[in-house]
């Protein structure tokens, strides 16, 4: 039983990590893609922009077909689709072309973000689920701390298109490891009951659902925080704060590891408070951090130093929110898990992009827009945490 486990949380993770590999490799390269393809900061977040956007839309068709047909022909589709876009991106000429082949990369990323959240809910549920939710998480997010750094050993030496012979080749490995080392979770006999009538019926049982939206918007929220520094933190801190790409890279990459770090904790933590404690504690924690960092900036306290290190506390209490609101979310709604997985994805990842693109309305070069995107997001998190925590009636 325990080799099988780690073994689905690295195959699952890899599979999930392929999207935000693609983002994050790519971080480093934004300010020399301004400058290659003589774009503005706006054009080439628009290119960050419209790869979450596909990000988002393309869950909402993958969950219910994994549902219809199982869960693996849909990802070999998505990987396929996103490997092609990854060699079109790597020969674009200008970033008009890059947009559009980065929206269409997002489509084929999406059946990576979706389908593993479901195969992880047909496996398990309560502990066992967070407890798998988080390793795979772990793997998953070796991404944001690997992926930035060995993006700007790729754009110094060969220059920002590598990053996207690099994700090809990603994708072509997740593509062998899908083949071989991956087994389908859902079974014939529950694909008979799903099809698009069903979907259709389960996502209007989904939106009814407070308890659920409530669930997946407190994951929303703080996924929105982490958005809006994903999009600006590369400008924030190379053109304003002047880090290279390599100094920017390891920042990013500390920021992640106490998300991942802490997020490891979340199985321990759970089998002693349960979920919805742990969820209540970690949000209203991350809420305090961010709100502190906001007030210090506006008070005039701007020191990189500090605001890495209010972030660095602030996204360790995430790493307890994301997987365990995730868990809690899918929990009651086992025989529609991949519609649910994909609602949630869709929501949190179209909300995401919304706050990337209000946050770019009022860039002015200092950290102010992306410190308040952020405490924001993480204000509204707690908020919507203490109006549907409490209604939560979690089984264990």
């Amino acid at each position: 039983m325990r080799p099988t486990f780690f073994k689905h949380a690295l195959v699952l993770g890899l599979l999930s990590a392929i999207g935000p590999f693609a983002i994050d490799m790519y971080l480093p390269a934004l300010p020399s893609v301004g400058q290659s393809l003589q774009a503005d900061t706006g054009a080439v977040q628009a290119s960050l922009m419209a790869f979450f956007l596909s990000l988002g839309i393309g869950q909402l068709f993958y969950g219910p077909i994994s549902d219809m047909v199982g869960r693996k022909p849909p990802l070999y589709f998505g990987l396929l689709l996103f490997a092609v876009c990854s060699v079109g991106c790597a020969l674009a000429p200008d970033i008009q072309t890059l947009i559009v082949l980065r929206f269409l990369q997002g489509l084929g990323a999406s059946a990576g973000m979706v389908i593993p959240r479901a195969i992880v809910r047909d496996l398990h549920t309560g502990h066992d689920a967070a407890r798998l939710m988080s390793l795979l998480m772990l793997v998953f997010s070796v991404s944001p701390i690997l992926a930035p750094l060995t993006g700007s050993f790729f754009i110094e030496a060969f220059g920002w298109r590598s990053v996207f012979w690099a994700v090809t080749m990603a994708a072509v490995m997740a593509l062998v490891l899908l083949a071989t080392g991956q087994s389908e979770t859902r079974l014939q006999a529950e694909r008979a009951e799903s099809s698009v009538a069903s979907a259709l019926r389960a996502y209007a049982l989904l939106l009814r659902d407070w308890h659920f939206l409530g669930l997946v918007f407190i994951g929303a929220f703080g996924i929105c925080s982490f958005f809006a520094y994903l999009a600006n933190s590369a400008f924030v801190l190379i053109d304003h704060y002047g880090l290279t790409p390599r100094q920017y890279s390891i920042a990013f990459a500390a920021n992640a590891a106490a998300f991942i770090g802490v997020s490891q904790l979340t199985g321990r933590l759970t089998r002693r408070y349960g979920l919805v404690p742990l969820v209540r504690v970690a949000v209203c924690g991350y809420a305090f951090c961010m709100i502190a960092l906001l007030s210090l900036n506006l008070a005039g306290m701007v020191r990189l130093d500090v605001m890495l290190a209010m972030l660095f506390i602030g996204f360790g209490f995430l790493g307890l929110v994301i997987p365990t609101t995730a868990v809690l979310a899918l929990e009651e709604h086992g025989a529609i898990a991949g519609t649910a997985s994909a609602l949630m994805g869709t929501l949190q990842f179209l909300s995401g992009a919304v706050v990337m693109g209000v946050t770019g309305l009022f860039v002015d070069g200092s950290a102010r827009p992306m410190i308040a995107a952020i405490a924001v997001s993480a204000m509204l998190a707690a908020l919507v945490a203490w109006r549907t925590l409490p209604h939560v009636q979690h089984p264990h």
